[in-house]
């Protein structure tokens, strides 16, 4: 968390501040409403994060901002903060969206950070920018192979489409929504998400009032760019319902790359190609998720090249 600098002497104005930021931090709120559970996220500031270490688009920051998003609502319902990973595939001009979260950390990329298409309906074309293809979500758990569920798109805006996901190949009735608000400078205004899943043996009439509130909530950014918390928007999720907050916990960009996995993964390089790189003076591998860059030298190439013949 930043610290906040000041020059006044007021103890009361310096806790003033410290309150607002604090209430500005990117968190996740979950809670039981009825026979459900509903968690939501606001990423803000994630998401304002990804799109300047990428250099992204509008289109592009939407797009990553919602499946990153997506990712954490998801990650908040497994054990032990246990990880998700969330794939888009599709035709478009994005040329696909990758999302992962563990806990309250997480990254992502896009195949193109450039993409560009008018918008629909006075909206970013995020459907238009993936196009047809498929979802996919991966769960890793502790001691246990990884899940890879996969369903088709619906409309590629991510929320239905992960909303078809979990109901078709996890068979878990929910309701998704997501959002991403960008200024025409391409600043990120507000970004966030909800999940609502139904828990085994929910009543019909849990579902019904649930998606009666859900079509009179505005879009998730909206509320999120007006300053309503996590917890307020779960009250308005759950009107006239009795809702329990559980616990919030804040939300972090953060990778997992070093130095020490890039040479790991290139240990793993068929020795043709190891070769092949120490013919280069340097050698620079970029982190798709963060961007962050590791040069290796013609000298340091060789000796992997040695390690791999041992």
């Amino acid at each position: 968390m930043e610290e906040i600098k000041t020059n006044t002497v007021d103890k009361t104005e310096d806790k003033a501040a410290k309150a607002k930021f604090t209430s500005e931090a990117d968190i996740l709120t979950r809670a039981t409403v009825g026979d459900a559970r509903i968690y939501v996220a606001r990423t803000t500031r994630l998401v304002r994060k990804l799109s300047l270490r990428h250099n992204l688009s509008h289109l592009a920051t939407a797009a990553l901002g919602r499946t990153v998003t997506g990712a954490l609502l998801l990650a908040a319902t497994m054990k032990n903060e246990e990880g998700v990973g969330i794939k888009v595939t599709g035709d478009g001009p994005v040329q696909g969206i990758t999302g992962e979260a563990q806990g309250g950390i997480a990254r992502g990329y896009v195949g193109n950070p450039d993409v560009y298409l008018p918008p629909k309906n006075g909206h970013l074309d995020v459907g238009g920018a993936v196009g047809s293809g498929t979802i996919s979500v991966t769960r890793y758990t502790a001691g246990a192979k990884p899940f890879t569920g996969t369903a088709e798109l619906v409309d590629g805006e991510i929320a239905d489409d992960l909303t078809r996901y979990l109901y078709t190949s996890e068979q878990t009735p929910s309701s998704v929504g997501l959002g991403v608000l960008v200024d025409e400078k391409g600043d990120v205004q507000a970004a966030g998400g909800w999940f609502i899943q139904a828990l085994p043996n929910c009543s019909e009439e849990t579902l019904e009032q649930l998606d009666k509130n859900v079509r009179n909530t505005p879009y998730v950014s909206s509320l999120i760019d007006m300053g309503f918390t996590p917890e307020r928007i779960i009250q308005m999720l759950g009107k006239d319902m009795k809702v329990e907050i559980l616990d919030s916990y804040p939300l972090h960009f953060g990778c997992r790359c070093s130095r020490e996995r890039v040479e790991g993964v290139l240990q793993t390089l068929p020795k043709k190609e190891l070769n092949q790189l120490a013919e280069d003076e340097k050698t620079e591998i970029t982190c798709p998720y963060c961007n962050a860059r590791y040069e290796f030298s013609r000298e340091e190439i060789k000796q992997l090249v040695q390690k791999a013949k041992k």
